[in-house]
């Protein structure tokens, strides 16, 4: 038999309301009261129902995790890191799978149906719109590794994918690459349109370099693989190329080998994201580091906010990215 509330408070010697305030976050209970049914749950064995809590709380501490990378193994590392976050403040995260969902309709109303406290969108592709959604209705909401705006509805939290683009740029031209390429994400993705604005912006003025773009059909090994082996069809490759995702810049560096081409000899490769398989020494993928540990922290701290007041004022909150320098582009 399951230990009731009630069991504890015949062997602590105190009322039920009095067990039920002890485990009732911010209700008021004696020291002494509490020492004695503390002790009296721990022999027993008894911890409280937080489906039941809830009920008396009007909380109940599910945060919806929502995504639609989950083809993108950097989202690995994201959930766990935000899942261990919030279940490390006492949250409890409901992850919600949105692949090839545009409608936030379709969210909204399954996390209502979950009465969540609050929700965290994690995805660079998604308009912000989408996590707009959530705040028209009354849903506490921060959208992770989304588009900075100006006069944003709702908190947003991550780079400038802009700058990061720049980045990308500069190196290539810092190493003397003259004939560059962008293999970008999925074009309708927001994260591709700022990525590829600040690469194409830092190369506009160079009438001495050629620039070529090209999309992928998703942020996937798969896709990363079909376009190079695809622009490689096509003839010569360019001399290096800005993969707008490590995982795209993996997928293109088994297309060049795969090719009988050497990186960074032949064709150079620069990456974004630095997830943990770029750091392989297999791959050694010279990458641009989104702070993927920052960010979720920074969400997870977010949330916690606007839980605890709800007039929290939206904000975004833009985290430094930089070059990592590994193995895939020539030294400067």
């Amino acid at each position: 038999m399951a230990v009731t509330l009630k069991d504890v408070a015949a062997l602590a010697g105190v009322s039920r309301s009095a067990v039920s305030r002890c485990f009732t976050e911010g209700a008021s209970v004696s020291a002494k009261t509490r020492a004695k049914i503390e002790k009296a749950a721990d022999q027993l064995g008894y911890r409280p129902n937080a489906l039941a809590s809830s009920l008396t709380t009007g909380r109940t501490k599910l945060i919806g995790l929502v995504s639609n990378n989950f083809h993108n193994p950097v989202f690995l590392e994201v959930f766990d890191r935000f899942t261990r976050g919030l279940q490390d403040r006492g949250l409890r995260p409901l992850l919600v799978n949105l692949t090839d969902e545009t409608d936030p309709a379709n969210s909204l109303r399954m996390l209502r149906q979950y009465s969540v406290d609050a929700v965290i969108v994690a995805s660079s592709t998604l308009p912000v719109s989408f996590a707009e959604r959530f705040h028209a209705a009354g849903v506490p909401v921060v959208h992770s590794f989304g588009r900075h705006s100006p006069g944003a509805r709702v908190t947003v939290v991550g780079i400038d994918n802009v700058e990061a683009g720049r980045i990308a740029a500069t190196e290539l031209i810092r190493r003397g690459y003259r004939r560059v390429a962008m293999l970008a994400g999925p074009k309708s993705a927001t994260s591709t349109q700022d990525r590829l604005k600040g690469f194409l912006g830092a190369l506009e003025a160079r009438g001495d370099i050629s620039v070529t773009t090209s999309y992928a059909r998703a942020y996937s090994f798969e896709a990363g693989w079909d376009e190079m082996r695809r622009l490689l069809d096509e003839g010569p490759p360019a001399e290096a190329y800005f993969c707008g995702d490590d995982v795209l810049s993996i997928g293109a560096l088994a297309a060049l080998k795969d090719a009988g081409m050497q990186v960074p000899g032949d064709v150079g490769i620069v990456g974004l994201n630095d997830m943990e398989m770029a750091r392989w020494q297999n791959i050694d993928l010279t990458t641009i580091r989104q702070p993927i540990d920052a960010v979720v922290e920074t969400s997870i701290e977010l949330v916690c906010a606007m839980l605890e007041d709800p007039d929290f004022h939206p904000a975004s909150r833009l985290l430094p990215c930089h070059l990592v320098e590994r193995g895939t582009l020539r030294p400067a």
